[in-house]
């Protein structure tokens, strides 16, 4: 089922079917959807800005040094246009960014040439082997909360099958207080509450390393935020 909407404040000049199911494949193709429709131009995009996302910087300005080696390689899921990939890449790390949006990806490439082959089409949900247990650290900024809450264990579950036995994973996500009932609204971002954010990671093994972060972000107005950095008990 399917329900014809618009993105939302994006300027994307076509519409755009916004599944209403817990299949991810449906999601899949809306994400592709909405990249397609964007005919090239970034600033219809409704989460791109055009720079890495600000909590990932910070997180690696502050925390990423007692986390992760020199050189660490690094997984960067549902990486869009690139822009974290590039960051990553640029400090120095062996970074892999992919996105289930093969338009995404080409767009990316084009975007960042010095550091386009660092970039592929891959699915969270079925992922290919040599991506599986490779990489000391695992980025996922805005990717489960543009899931339905039903995707949300399938997607922890292809996040944590990334990771080194020792490794690291960094979630950024849209964040709501505990007891407060996510909106029915049929279109992400779907926030999420430091509890369910924990418990998802926390089925497979990991907990976070320091408590959850919440915090507001930069936009306006802003926008409450978590961030957590998880590893294996």
């Amino acid at each position: 089922m399917e329900t014809l909407v618009r993105t939302g404040p994006a300027r994307v000049d076509a519409d755009v079917r916004i599944p209403v199911t817990p299949d991810a494949a449906a999601w899949s193709q809306y994400y592709e959807q909405v990249y397609r429709a964007a005919r090239g131009d970034a600033t219809v995009i409704p989460w791109a800005d055009g720079r890495a996302s600000p909590g990932l910087v910070e997180w690696l300005n502050s925390a990423a040094p007692s986390e992760v080696r020199p050189g660490a390689r690094v997984a960067v899921v549902g990486c869009g246009l690139g822009h974290d990939v590039a960051e990553l890449a640029q400090r120095g790390y062996d970074v892999t960014g992919f996105d289930v949006s093969h338009t995404a990806v080409e767009w990316a490439r084009t975007l960042h040439p010095h550091c386009g082959d660092r970039f592929m089409v891959a699915d969270l949900m079925a992922l290919p082997r040599e991506l599986l247990r490779r990489s000391d650290l695992v980025v996922e900024v805005h990717t489960i909360q543009a899931l339905p809450p039903e995707c949300r264990a399938a997607a922890a579950a292809g996040l944590v099958s990334l990771m080194r036995p020792h490794g690291c994973l960094l979630a950024l996500c849209r964040g709501r207080d505990e007891g407060t009932p996510l909106d029915a609204a049929d279109a992400p971002p779907f926030p999420l509450t430091p509890g369910e954010l924990t418990g998802l990671f926390g089925a497979h093994g990991l907990t976070p390393v320091q408590s959850v972060e919440a915090f507001l972000d930069e936009e306006d107005p802003p926008k409450p935020r978590l961030r957590a950095a998880f590893r294996r008990r």
